[in-house]
């Protein structure tokens, strides 16, 4: 079947209909004047903004290829998503609407829905290059506002758009309203800062920047802002929105937090080295025993202790066997080593899943046996505390679980529970760390779970709802910054592992929050600076993603100074960042100690 063939009948039809209404007395073409009233109603129809007022489910913009100006929508559709991209537009009632744009790519749509009479689209099969579609529609005699969109189609790769418009009579909405002015910081704790404001003529709500970035929406004249880092510095400025648009920004207020406890571990250095000690596995890095690792190391993660069934809750660790490991040191000896480490200052902690150790706490008997599984190798061991690296399917979300504050799904739910509890159980001393991969934390910024429409990868962004859950007990976070697929960041652009742009983009995210799946009314706070460690591989051989240490060092120069920085733009200075993670101690050592000479160069 042939579906160009009823669209082109009623091309015909209409052609056949405008010719007959121009012969009827009184019924003439619209003259030049009524269009000239006309105007383009759609806004950042070129995408030269970002993706600044629209709505995308699965969108980022590119500067390659373009149509015009140096920007364009590049969208992907996966599963059950069709990656729509829409964008709501004030109309009048009862007037004439031209909707066009510019599209590559395989069977792409551009329509809008909302209009009070015949919703409308239009589309093509194949566009190898860019081609224009267009449509008309009428709205209903109450219309006000309709929604233009366009959309690919369900696994037939990316396509393209650009220089969307919707040209007819714009609505008489007025004028944006004024700046806000009589910005003031009220109270300010070590974790927040409350605003207020004067109310402004005409505003329906108002958006509140945090050092530039849009991180909320209220209704009201006052805000507080939440999720700071204590003793830091922040600028705010408030905006006014109604139906025609927002104003300009109000005068800046700098605010800086009070010093704070925190939930880290007081006794830890300033900047500390944490690595992954092989203990229960052989691998081609050789076995290192505990007491043979070096002084730098602050933090030694034991890997790794592991479920006897995914489901079960019930963790166990097995030192690895003298037939695999034949250099491994007795029980008592690498119990000695353990309390020689920490009378030394270090924290070893029991590292919990790994790349195959899945865990899915499913059940609240899954949950008790976790915590008292994982507290029986604390004791037996003497351990500081505990790291969770839960990868592959151990953590995601199910459908309708939209909320990284109010999590719903059980095994996320049991998870944070399970934590809480062990954090009560052995108290303030007790080192609690977390070694997501990007695709569970950063991911989140551009996706969560299964997302409004579903058909999305249910595990992007999983971990927010734990780390926001425990950030008040969390010593540190340490995303595993290797081994990752492109990730979009603050700057919407795609960064990928291989140089220092993509630990100074994915550790920027962390320090400066973002909004989760870009909802700007849902946006996940920042960690405190010295709750967070960049995750590098040791060498080529621990992983993808490896850099050389020149590249280390510009990674911490342009986050802690702000200097030698690369094309992405931070969002802060962060002198106060805890420090770097590698994969593992047993290919730092492989590797002649690379790693951590890096470390002990550039911190001293």
């Amino acid at each position: 079947m042939d579906r160009d063939r009823p669209f082109a009948r009623r091309r015909r039809l209409l052609a056949v209909l405008t010719a007959t209404l121009l012969t009827v007395p009184g019924v003439t073409a619209l003259s030049s004047a009524a269009r000239a009233a006309d105007a383009d109603l759609a806004r950042n129809g070129g995408f030269e903004s970002g993706l600044d007022g629209w709505s995308c489910s699965a969108g980022t913009t590119v500067s390659s290829p373009v149509r015009s100006g140096s920007s364009a929508l590049q969208a992907t559709p996966a599963g059950s998503d069709n990656a729509q991209c829409a964008q709501t537009v004030t109309v009048q009632p009862n007037s004439q609407y031209t909707l066009s744009g510019y599209v590559r790519g395989s069977y792409v749509y551009l329509g809008a829905s909302g209009t009070g009479t015949t919703d409308v689209s239009t589309w093509t099969q194949s566009a190898p290059d860019w081609q224009q579609l267009t449509t008309t529609f009428r709205t209903g005699p109450s219309t006000t506002k309709v929604t233009i969109y366009t959309h690919g189609w369900y696994g037939t790769g990316a396509y393209y758009a650009d220089d969307i418009s919707l040209v007819g009579p714009g609505a008489s909405t007025g004028q944006p309203p004024a700046a806000p002015t009589g910005l003031k910081a009220d109270a300010v704790t070590s974790s927040s800062v409350a605003l207020s404001w004067s109310a402004v003529t005409g505003a329906t709500s108002y958006a509140v920047h945090r050092d530039g970035m849009r991180i909320q929406t209220v209704s009201g004249t006052s805000a507080t802002v939440t999720g700071l880092s204590p003793a830091t510095a922040y600028s705010f400025q408030v905006t006014a929105v109604n139906d025609a648009g927002e104003s300009a920004k109000s005068a800046t207020v700098t605010a800086t937090t009070s010093p704070g406890s925190g939930g880290g571990s007081p006794d830890l250095p300033a900047h500390a080295l944490v690595g992954y000690l092989h203990a229960s596995f052989a691998n081609g890095s050789g076995y290192t025993r505990l007491a043979d690792v070096p002084d730098s190391w602050d933090v030694i993660d034991l890997a790794f202790g592991e479920p006897t069934s995914a489901t079960s809750g019930d963790i166990r660790f097995t030192r690895c066997p003298v037939t695999e490991c034949p250099n491994a040191e007795s029980d008592a000896d690498f119990k000695a080593a353990i309390k020689a480490k920490q009378a030394a200052g270090k924290k070893v902690l029991i590292s919990i899943g790994g790349q195959n150790g899945q865990v899915q706490l499913t059940t609240t008997a899954a949950r008790d046996a976790f915590v008292s599984s994982v507290s029986k190798i604390i004791d037996d061991y003497g351990l500081d505390g505990l790291d969770i690296d839960f990868e592959g399917h151990s953590l995601s979300l199910n459908a309708g679980d939209t909320d990284f504050k109010n999590p719903t799904t059980p095994v996320v739910v049991n998870l944070i529970s399970a934590l809480k509890t062990l954090k009560a159980r052995y108290g303030s001393t007790f080192v609690l760390t977390m070694a997501p991969e990007t695709f569970f934390v950063q991911m989140g910024y551009q996706y969560y779970g299964t997302g409004k429409w579903g058909g999305q990868d249910p595990r992007c962004g999983a971990y927010l709802p734990v780390i926001h859950a425990l950030r008040d007990d969390l010593t540190l976070l340490h995303v595993q910054d290797y081994n990752s697929g492109p990730i979009m960041g603050l700057d919407n652009q795609y960064h990928s592992m291989g140089g220092a742009d993509f630990h100074i983009a994915m550790t920027d995210m962390l320090l400066t929050g973002f909004p989760a799946a870009g909802d700007a009314n849902n946006v996940f706070p920042p960690l405190r600076p010295d709750q967070v460690a960049i995750g590098m591989p040791a060498s080529t051989n621990a992983g993808n993603g490896y850099v050389p240490p020149s590249e280390v060092t510009r990674t911490l120069d342009c986050l802690t100074k702000k200097a030698n920085c690369g094309s992405y733009p931070t969002h802060g200075t962060w002198p106060g960042l805890r420090g770097l993670m590698t994969w593992s101690v047993n290919w730092d050592r492989f590797g002649s100690w690379e790693f951590q000479r890096t470390f002990d160069g550039y911190f001293g």
